[in-house]
């Protein structure tokens, strides 16, 4: 999620041409951030159009509302995407939507922010919430968390080949009472428990995409609107999803793959039920941004970006 004054939403121009958007319809960003993506939309779309700007950031969402709050086609709503069905349930829009964008992973403005302590490049409290109103930080949870339970985040959500090592040297600390309250002291902390770097790769950056994915529940929230997306779009209506790891990125694939095929069938049995027929279309394999954006805005090296189409 790409987007402030100084960094340019990623593969903006893809995006919002693979929401193939009408004058009208019912759109969703579900990851505002800082708006590139809904502005570019917005600007497609004519007075009949209905677009809802979700997020779980306050501040992206005090944007949203400063910048679209006089707009009566914005329905702005602070909320994390896993509960995007609910809402459309109650608003009477379930199956009926155009388009579902979403753009996720931490916002250029939340990592560039060291109060927001997702970036150990700055010096920051270790808090790493998206939402920052509520729950615990980075710092309160490793206070209390078991070190095998660390090691599982870490190795699950950061991919750490040495994440019992990392684990370990957390919880020394802690039980010394030296644990690091800050990123760049946590990042001080990983660095010295791994014996060997990543060329090209701080030694601190999985553990603390473990951490910021576990703490925001950011894997579950995108199975949770995974699971009801089918039910949300309208026939024709369009899934733009980029990621920016593996993890997420293989959850998107496996469910456009999945929904794209006819399900398992008993020999001989004919004609294909309906609650057996493909209920999307794949269009085209992985998206990634080209060598200027990625010269442009190296943050978005590891975007891909993924496109479903809801079959009638």
């Amino acid at each position: 999620m790409q987007a402030s004054a100084a960094h340019h939403p990623v593969m903006l121009e893809q995006a919002v041409q693979a929401m193939a958007p009408e004058r009208g319809g019912v759109f969703v960003d579900g990851t505002y951030g800082r708006g590139g993506h809904a502005m570019a939309l917005i600007s497609r779309l004519d007075d009949t159009a209905c677009i809802w700007l979700i997020d779980r950031d306050p501040e992206a969402i005090a944007v949203a509302r400063q910048r679209h709050g006089s707009d009566p086609r914005c329905h702005i709503l602070q909320s994390s995407f896993a509960h995007l069905g609910s809402h459309l349930r109650a608003a009477g829009l379930a199956g009926q939507v155009s388009g579902i964008l979403l753009d996720l992973g931490v916002s250029s403005p939340q990592l560039d922010d060291a109060a927001r302590g997702f970036s150990f490049l700055r010096d920051g409290p270790l808090d790493m919430r998206m939402d920052n109103s509520h729950g615990p930080t980075a710092a309160e949870w490793l206070s209390g968390v078991g070190e095998q339970a660390l090691v599982s985040v870490i190795r699950r959500y950061g991919e750490e080949r040495f994440a019992r090592r990392i684990a370990a040297a957390i919880v020394k600390a802690r039980d010394a009472g030296e644990l690091p309250g800050t990123t760049t002291g946590l990042a001080t902390l990983i660095a010295n428990a791994v014996p060997r770097a990543e060329p090209g790769r701080h030694p601190a950056t999985r553990t603390f995409q473990a951490l910021r994915i576990h703490l925001n529940g950011e894997l579950e929230a995108l199975d949770a609107l995974l699971a009801e997306v089918c039910d949300l779009l309208g026939p024709g209506g369009r899934l733009v999803v980029i990621s920016f790891h593996s993890l997420e990125d293989r959850r998107v694939k496996r469910f456009i793959n999945t929904h794209s095929q006819v399900g398992d069938l008993p020999p001989g049995a004919g004609a294909v039920p309906l609650e057996k027929q493909p209920r999307l279309r794949r269009l085209g394999r992985a998206h990634r941004p080209d060598d200027d954006e990625i010269a442009a805005n190296p943050r978005a090296r590891s975007a891909v970006m993924r496109i479903a189409e809801r079959l009638p």
